[in-house]
């Protein structure tokens, strides 16, 4: 699904949507368990699947979630956080970033995501 693209960062093709809701980031949550074990998992194999993947489509960066109501290799962006590079081109397929694990837990620390145990986000 991802290769390796630079010392941060992976790259990937996805379907991207707008999604109806303002809610986060998503895909299909067995997507988002298989990447966090393949990319986030420690030196003993542990991934804390509850972690959000951290993608960067267009200009942009979204923290991203699993739901089981996103259909498998799509990507539903929240509608009002679409960037403006994107607009006239969603619907559609579109490469997407996945930041690795280290530079996940940055971007995700600087923002100050805490998701929804409001703890905030550790990787390994």
């Amino acid at each position: 699904m991802f290769e390796r693209f630079s010392h941060g960062y992976y790259l990937g093709e996805l379907y991207v949507q707008p999604s109806g809701d303002d809610g986060a980031a998503a895909i299909k949550r067995a997507d988002h368990e298989r990447v966090n074990e393949q990319l986030y998992a420690d030196e003993e194999g542990i991934a804390r699947l509850d972690n959000p993947l951290v993608m960067k489509v267009g200009t942009k960066h979204f923290p991203v979630v699993g739901d089981d109501d996103v259909p498998s290799g799509t990507l539903a962006l929240p509608e009002s956080s679409v960037p403006a590079d994107l607009k006239f081109r969603l619907p559609g397929r579109s490469e997407v970033f996945l930041a690795d694990a280290e530079h996940a837990g940055d971007l995700l620390r600087f923002t100050g995501w805490e998701g929804d145990t409001g703890d905030p986000v550790e990787y390994a």
